[in-house]
């Protein structure tokens, strides 16, 4: 005689653990970090990165530890402010920049007004231009370092501040 079927003969693995092994796999209860598969097992999800969104629950304590913590990233804020920036930080601005101008120039209108799967287009167009926009970025950090001299000595300009705003 057929053996007795039951709810879950008829209800695929839902329940099955992200980063985990399968059952199908190796069939141990082990965390990706333990997991002994190769990362081509078919049957095993533990190479696999998830990026998960937040739950309502986790984005509304992380808004409660940001209210919490308002107050000493504003003086923060205003205490890098009052200090130079260090090199490293001007050459993060000077790609981001760079990054911009070709973002600018392959959008061929404005890039805020694009629509979300056109952003990712371009996005993935970038990703491929690395070096380019590695060799805009030197030849725009003297620019960088003006700027940011500019805005110590106290000439405070509207395009330097913008500038300067736009890039941290």
């Amino acid at each position: 005689m057929d053996k007795n079927l039951r709810f879950k003969d008829f209800v695929s693995n839902v329940e099955a653990k992200v980063g985990y092994c399968s059952d199908d796999c190796c069939g141990a209860d082990v965390k990706a970090e333990d997991c002994n598969c190769s990362p081509e097992c078919e049957s095993c999800d533990c190479n696999k990165d998830v990026d998960e969104a937040l739950t309502l629950q986790q984005r509304l304590k992380k808004s409660r530890m940001m209210k919490k913590y308002a107050s000493r990233i504003k003086i923060g804020r205003e205490k890098a402010k009052r200090r130079t920036a260090d090199p490293k930080r001007l050459a993060k601005r000077a790609r981001k920049q760079a990054r911009n101008m070709l973002a600018k120039k392959l959008a061929k209108a404005d890039y805020s007004s694009l629509s979300f799967s056109r952003k990712q287009e371009i996005e993935k167009r970038l990703e491929k231009m690395k070096p380019r926009i590695d060799r805009i970025a030197k030849k725009l950090l003297p620019k960088m370092r003006k700027i940011e001299q500019e805005r110590k000595r106290g000439n405070s300009n509207a395009k330097i501040d913008k500038a300067i705003a736009k890039n941290d």
